[in-house]
């Protein structure tokens, strides 16, 4: 089986709700097959400072979740939603998703068939890039 690259993001929120423009963005990459959702959690916490955590076995209509495919592959770690509610003030919410960035499936098996393997992934920050672009057409 060829896998693309999979990665682990964290989205938080200023309120107990995940935003829907944001949900909606998401849905359309998985539509447009450029990521595969493999595994989601939602995570709140309450003004009152209660916990709660939702995986995709347990419903997500409730939390605007549920228009969105996941696999369902048990993939986040009792640590990786630790790491996640650790920054998780009162009164905010996150969406962990584990996903596959299905565009480079066929690149992947490619390489791996050559002997070859990813020797280096850099993620950089959209900021980043931004402020490089601006420089760059500043000039």
């Amino acid at each position: 089986m060829t896998v693309g690259p999979v990665e682990l993001i964290v989205l938080s929120f200023p309120n107990e709700r995940a935003d829907p423009a944001v949900i909606a963005s998401v849905r359309e990459v998985v539509a447009s097959g450029f990521v595969t959702v493999l595994d989601l959690v939602f995570l709140s916490k309450s003004v009152d400072g209660e916990l709660r955590v939702v995986d995709v076995s347990e419903g997500l209509d409730e939390h605007g979740l549920a228009v969105l495919e996941v696999q369902g592959q048990a993939l986040i770690s009792d640590d990786d939603l630790e790491l996640a509610t650790d920054g998780l003030e009162p009164g905010t919410s996150a969406v962990v998703i584990v996903y596959e960035n299905s565009w480079a499936r066929r690149v992947s098996g490619a390489v791996a068939d050559a002997g070859g393997e990813l020797t280096l992934h850099v993620r950089i920050p959209r900021d980043v890039v931004e402020a490089a672009l601006e420089d760059a057409f500043a000039e």
